[in-house]
């Protein structure tokens, strides 16, 4: 199951320019939870001849945000990110409709892990009037029909025939999505060193940190596992 999932996500990734010329959004999609508004209890103080930066380990905090955020596989970009103070299924739903609206009749592949949000009756519901199925037979959520259960609901979401689908990254293995690359850099570059003195300066810091990102660092990753055991 993980050989079959992992390069069937791997495929993808070699794809996406291929894909992109063709109109096709691939995109790597999670959430970031929990990023704290950390105010310094006294100002870093910098680098100076002989002496390292000094920073304060004492700090005030504001609260936290959650955001999500889709890297473009084909270009590097961060595209339509949410912040926001929760990541519910409502949040993550509502996520998805707006990134898709950015193109209504698009062409959408969408690469995330196994969480429930990920895979909910919102999402199908969402789904299936997107696509115009408008279809009758969904059922009824923990009884019948696609809205049954996890399996189901998978099952429905990842069909390769949907203009709009998802495609799952293996169980344990989010690392194998290409948005947790970014968030690293998101952590190195801002979120480790800074200090926040609220939750609305937090937000306004990450969004410029994409827009510079976008502008300056962009491009796409060179993926170069293939989803196959490595042989001894």
């Amino acid at each position: 199951m993980f050989q079959e999932q992992s390069t069937t996500v791997c495929g993808l990734y070699q794809q996406a320019p291929t894909l992109a010329q063709a109109g096709v959004h691939l995109v790597s999609t999670d959430e970031m939870t929990g990023i704290q508004a950390l105010e310094r209890a006294a100002p870093t103080k910098s680098v100076q001849p002989g002496q390292v930066e000094k920073r304060e380990f004492e700090y005030i905090r504001h609260g936290t945000l959650s955001l999500i955020a889709n890297l473009e596989v084909a270009t590097g970009r961060i595209i339509g990110p949410t912040l926001g103070p929760t990541r519910t299924e409502a949040d993550f739903v509502a996520h998805i409709q707006r990134l898709i609206e950015t193109d209504p009749q698009g062409q959408w592949i969408f690469i995330l892990d196994q969480l429930n949000t990920h895979q909910s009756a919102s999402l199908v519901e969402l789904v299936n009037q997107r696509l115009g199925l408008n279809s009758p037979d969904l059922g009824v959520k923990g009884q019948s029909g696609i809205l049954a259960n996890k399996k189901s609901r998978k099952a429905f979401l990842s069909e390769p025939t949907h203009r709009i689908r998802f495609v799952f990254t293996p169980k344990h293995a989010s690392w194998l999505n290409q948005i947790e690359i970014w968030f690293s850099i998101l952590m190195r570059r801002l979120l480790k060193r800074s200090s926040f003195s609220s939750l609305a300066e937090l937000e306004a810091r990450i969004l410029s940190f994409i827009d510079y990102f976008n502008r300056v660092a962009a491009k796409p990753f060179k993926w170069t596992f293939t989803g196959r055991p490595l042989q001894a």
